[in-house]
């Protein structure tokens, strides 16, 4: 019956697909172990109109090789302050671990996957944005693992769009 009366009150592009009870000091962000993240580019001349708003439209070809290079760089416990934005509070922290970073091409559309324990405010779309940067010969491979490096807050300036990226997957332990 949850479902139900859940998706019933959200926006039809958000669905409850199960729930279940949990220990009353469950945190559903806190609590979280890791996330994955996906963003999707079409690189096609046209966007064809099905794609409108759920994928960032890039209409020149990007060097796969390149990127797929480039994208290796971010995997690893780094000091991401270069890859996020300013929320008008210091963060903590800005390291991160990520796990994976997966690269994929299926026709016009290429797909960044980012599975990390942690993210910060903007870090998958200003990654992506360094990313198609890369592909696109606007910036060199050197210049993510400099800015990986300085620890610099906000040095990478250039975001993708939100239109492309979905949280695919939020991890739990064991829920009690």
């Amino acid at each position: 019956r949850w479902i139900k009366a859940l998706n019933a009150s959200l926006s039809p592009a958000i669905r409850v697909l199960s729930c279940r009870y949990v220990s009353k000091d469950f945190h559903a962000r806190l609590s979280a172990k890791g996330k994955i993240y996906r963003y999707r580019i079409w690189t096609a001349p046209v966007l064809p109109p099905f794609e409108y708003g759920r994928a960032w439209h890039v209409a020149r070809p990007l060097n796969l090789k390149i990127l797929k290079s480039a994208a290796k760089h971010f995997a690893g416990k780094h000091d991401f302050a270069s890859f996020a934005a300013n929320r008008g509070k210091p963060e903590p922290s800005t390291i991160r671990t990520i796990n994976s970073v997966r690269v994929r091409q299926k026709g016009p559309c290429i797909t960044i996957e980012f599975d990390g324990e942690g993210f910060l405010y903007k870090m998958v779309r200003l990654m992506v944005g360094a990313l198609v940067n890369c592909g696109l010969g606007k910036m060199r491979i050197e210049e993510i693992t400099s800015r990986l490096h300085s620890g610099e807050v906000g040095s990478a300036r250039f975001a993708a769009p939100a239109e492309g990226l979905y949280l695919v997957r939020v991890r739990y332990s064991r829920i009690r």
